[in-house]
């Protein structure tokens, strides 16, 4: 019998522990490989056998990787990114001049999408594809080159380059502010609150917002959005009172679509990083994408923002 010239598991079960160990959920790995999840747990308990090591802790939620297992994906899946790039690449031949990048909703949809028209001018050559979306758990690292995230500036394997960091501020209609006129900070708590819940965990709700400016909170009820331009949507639509970031909604705050409401300012705790993979070298087409996105993050920060103001 002749042996595997690398001495590991089988590629299926490997691939069916990388997909596990991403989702953190056999139920989604197995509709993901498109098997039973009877079949995902088969593979699991191969390899854990072979290795001699429980590859994973069971919670009610999903599962979670025990230390040795943590090893093992970040290697498969450093791997697997690298070998889909090479398989892209034969794909598309050399001369593709492609690029994708991953951001949120909001910034995307607020501060690149309106700038990237300058992009297309200078580089007709590159094409740009855009993953959007609040939950970068979805990205597969072998699917993008770049990544623009809010946050700390600390992710495990990606090299992170500050951009710019923001400040929060309430902001409303026109209309709600002319009905609340005379309304100060420390009336917030007891107006309105229009709040984003089930994205990232880094994200500034009312709750830090109120607490960083000085201001007494109370759990209030309110609406509550997934999205932050849903709720953007429902505060422009008279419903209610919204943290808005000043890098996002400034534009909205200068055509009149929203206003700010109260002299309430807060630095915000996180900022923003353009990220890549630090295993791997970028391409051509995405250092100029890095290197433009550099030029207007500078421009950004010599844009003055509000002073911060907390209540007293």
């Amino acid at each position: 019998m002749v042996r595997r010239f690398y001495g590991l598991p089988s590629l299926t079960a490997l691939a069916t522990f990388e997909a596990s160990a991403r989702h953190g959920n056999f139920t989604l790995a197995a509709a993901e490989l498109n098997v039973t999840t009877g079949a995902v747990s088969r593979q699991i308990k191969s390899i854990e056998q072979e290795l001699g090591v429980a590859l994973f802790l069971r919670t009610g939620k999903g599962v979670m990787l025990t230390a040795p297992a943590e090893d093992l994906y970040r290697a498969l899946a450093t791997g697997f990114a690298r070998a889909s790039e090479v398989v892209n690449s034969i794909k598309q031949g050399n001369s593709a001049r492609n690029v994708t990048i991953a951001c949120s909703d909001v910034f995307g949809t607020m501060w690149l999408i309106p700038r990237m028209p300058d992009f297309w001018r200078r580089f007709t050559d590159i094409s740009v594809d855009h993953l959007i979306g609040d939950n970068f758990k979805t990205f597969r690292p072998s699917q993008l080159e770049l990544r623009i995230r809010y946050g700390s500036g600390k992710w495990i394997d990606e090299a992170a380059e500050f951009l710019f960091d923001d400040c929060l501020y309430p902001v409303c209609s026109p209309g709600f502010a002319e009905r609340h006129a005379g309304a100060s900070a420390a009336d917030l708590a007891d107006l309105p609150l229009l709040n984003v819940e089930w994205v990232e965990p880094g994200w500034t709700g009312w709750e830090e917002v109120l607490a960083r400016g000085g201001v007494p909170y109370h759990a209030a009820s309110g609406r509550r959005f997934g999205k932050f331009s849903v709720a953007l949507q429902a505060a422009m639509a008279d419903q209610g009172l919204v943290v808005g970031w000043h890098r996002m909604v400034g534009p909205l705050v200068e055509k009149g679509d929203l206003v700010r409401f109260t002299e309430l300012v807060v630095p915000d705790p996180g900022a923003y990083y353009l990220t890549w993979n630090s295993t791997r070298a970028l391409p051509a087409a995405a250092l100029s994408l890095r290197d433009w996105i550099r030029m207007l993050a500078e421009e950004e920060r010599r844009t003055p923002m509000p002073l911060a103001r907390p209540f007293s």
